[in-house]
């Protein structure tokens, strides 16, 4: 961006006040606010500060444009992605507004012609990175320049139990120590109950006024479906009839997994007709550029990408969003299918997903760089997501009640809705899982709860004494594949809730008092029954085995591979000297508590149980609080 290109608008700041209504109009030809825009601009533009949880398409981006346009001084937004800031900047210039950036693509000479514009009092809205703001010396020069507000977007980035966690977010917290006459607001499309609270917190808007839009995208159909081995056709076969039945010659993105996958499904559907596009950060710059800016400008292309693309995308008219893999997280999933229909005309958000999909998953997982809590979070989230999909209910109601928003009447689009799916009778499983956690405290996870209903006699069960409650044993015409759908689904309809703070632990929410009182039955999907897994796992499968383990038990092997890891390291010797995958997969299973306990597991001998047992052994007490 050259400096003769910031003229493109004139500093609102240099003319006569304006009323916010009259900017809406004036400036962005739009007649009316809509639905809390016209509260959250008056509140900001009076001084105050404000938490914004506004759907995609709802119009968040007016709600501190307009305020930094009826206040004097220059307003800071802070976004996360380059091509969201300049999208925004060419959309504002084209209305006239002196907007302009600071990112980290643009040459030295750009970069000083901006910030001589806003020293000049000549920009009304400056979009920067978190990474910029921070750059040295940048917050002091700010603190010399009259500043009308601080827009933090995408504010769901501060939060760790968000899907999209960046710690520089988490710096932004200063603002409100070194600027604290400046109005500040944090807005986002996606925040669960934690990420709010969070958002909160970490920024220090804990007295900030909060508006709350409804999550619900009415235009939106949802459909999802699973592979199924070949009935009905492979997933791309499946996609392709969906976009020539459904879509043809109309914009749309398809969301695949891998790099690779996006590639071949790309030239697949080119050769099939279909004007289609890859995208993913392994791309050239140069190749990513041309492709979205195809995407943005031309009609009927459809985008096959990673989730590296569609934050910022504001092209109103994509038709459909597809998933050829299951999304990492409900958050997700809800701001990838949010990218379509924000002209508010009928879309579709259409998966196919396999099993597959979430043992890959959890093996990413598995292998980054995460902590353990991190770690935890992540896999709360894929299990909440496996059960959003795997629920016979309305599935609006239930995305929805994700976000802790009540949907009384189904929504009658969705496919569950049209095409119910084939369910069973699950009233007195269901009751009889609700019981058994009612029973051990409302604090153990799905991994415990399932083994008290199937009679098992492990150690720590016996320990705690729930072989003695009513629920032991109670539950073995299902296996335990069987009951953790069970309890997915139970999750996904809001009947039960996951201590997201502990480990995973099971709570009843009060909407299920109705079901344990035999006055609602219910209905699942049929649930197929899987092999199990063998009880002493050997190490060439330690990756399919910590796939299949439940929230719990991931969290116990984190811990006592936490601590292999720690000893190999005081000696100077691979973590599989101390012990091996296998063993430390059987210390999950049996869960020892004693030296002669411990000595029972395969390979741990006389020697390592008198050097590590007792370490072990505390490590696990110390995971279960006992």
């Amino acid at each position: 961006m050259e400096q003769s290109s910031l003229a493109a608008g004139t500093a609102q700041a240099n003319g006569p006040a304006a009323t916010p209504l009259e900017i809406l109009r004036g400036t962005f030809g739009y007649t009316e606010f809509r639905g809390q825009q016209q509260a959250i601009v008056e509140h900001v533009t009076a001084g105050g500060d404000a938490v914004v949880l506004m759907p995609t398409g709802g119009g968040k981006s007016l709600c501190y444009q307009i305020p930094a346009l009826a206040r004097p001084g220059c307003g800071i937004v802070i976004s996360p992605l380059i091509a969201l800031m300049q999208d925004q900047v060419a959309a504002l210039r084209q209305n006239g507004v002196a907007a302009a950036s600071l990112d980290s693509g643009q040459g030295a000479a750009t970069a000083r012609s901006v910030l001589a514009a806003l020293h000049a009092g000549e920009l009304d809205l400056l979009y920067m990175s978190p990474e910029r703001l921070f750059a040295p010396g940048m917050l002091e020069r700010l603190e010399g320049i009259d500043l009308a507000l601080f827009a933090i977007d995408e504010a769901h980035c501060v939060s760790q139990w968000g899907h999209d966690f960046r710690p520089e977010y988490g710096q932004l917290a200063v603002l409100a120590e070194r600027f604290p006459q400046v109005p500040r607001l944090a807005l986002t499309a996606t925040a669960d109950g934690p990420t709010r609270q969070e958002i909160r917190e970490r920024l220090r808007l804990e007295q900030a006024r909060a508006f709350v839009s409804s999550f619900d995208r009415p235009n939106i159909r949802y459909r999802i479906a699973q592979a199924d081995g070949g009935r009905g056709g492979q997933p791309r076969d499946r996609l392709l009839r969906f976009i020539r039945d459904e879509h043809p010659d109309e914009a749309g993105i398809v969301y695949c997994l891998s790099r690779k996958k996006v590639e071949a499904v790309a030239e697949w559907l080119a050769e099939q007709g279909v004007t289609a596009l890859p995208y993913h950060a392994g791309l050239p710059a140069a190749t990513r550029a041309e492709n979205q800016t195809r995407f943005l400008r031309e009609e009927g292309v459809v985008m096959v990408a990673t989730i590296a693309f569609g934050m910022g995308i504001d092209k109103p008219n994509v038709r459909f969003v597809a998933h050829l893999n299951l999304p990492k997280s409900i958050e997700g999933y809800y701001q990838e299918t949010g990218r379509a229909g924000r002209d508010g005309l009928p879309a579709d958000a259409w998966m196919v997903y396999g099993l597959q999909d979430v043992s890959t998953l959890r093996q990413m997982l598995e292998g980054s760089q995460a902590g353990e809590e991190r770690q935890r979070i992540e896999r709360q989230k894929l299990e909440a997501m496996l059960g959003f999909c795997e629920i016979t209910s309305c599935r609006r109601q239930a995305l929805l009640a994700y976000f802790d928003e009540h949907m009384p009447e189904p929504c009658g689009t969705c496919d569950n809705c049209s095409e119910p799916p084939e369910t069973h009778d699950a009233t007195v499983a269901v009751q009889k899982l609700l019981s058994c956690i009612y029973r051990t405290g409302e604090r153990f996870g799905a991994g415990h709860v399932i083994d008290v209903l199937r009679g098992s006699k492990s150690e720590r069960l016996v320990r705690l004494g729930h072989d003695r409650l009513s629920t032991f044993g109670i539950g073995t015409e299902l296996d335990k594949a069987q009951w953790r759908g069970v309890v997915r689904q139970l999750l996904a309809r809001g009947l039960l809730r996951m201590d997201a703070e502990g480990y995973g632990g099971l709570k009843l929410d009060p909407s299920c008092r109705a079901v344990l009182r035999g006055e609602e039955p219910i209905h699942l999907r049929v649930e197929a029954a899987r092999p199990a897994r063998p009880a002493k796992p050997s190490r060439r499968d330690t990756a399919s085995s910590v796939a299949a383990m439940d929230t719990e038990d991931r969290a116990l092997w984190e811990t006592l591979r936490g601590l292999r890891t720690e000893l190999a390291r005081e000696q100077g010797v691979p973590p599989y000297v101390i012990f091996s995958d296998a063993t430390l997969l059987e210390m999950v299973a049996s869960a020892p508590r004693t030296l002669d306990e411990m000595a029972g597991v395969s390979g741990v001998g006389a020697h390592k149980l008198e050097r590590y047992g007792e370490a072990f052994i505390r490590a696990i007490e110390g995971h279960f609080g006992i």
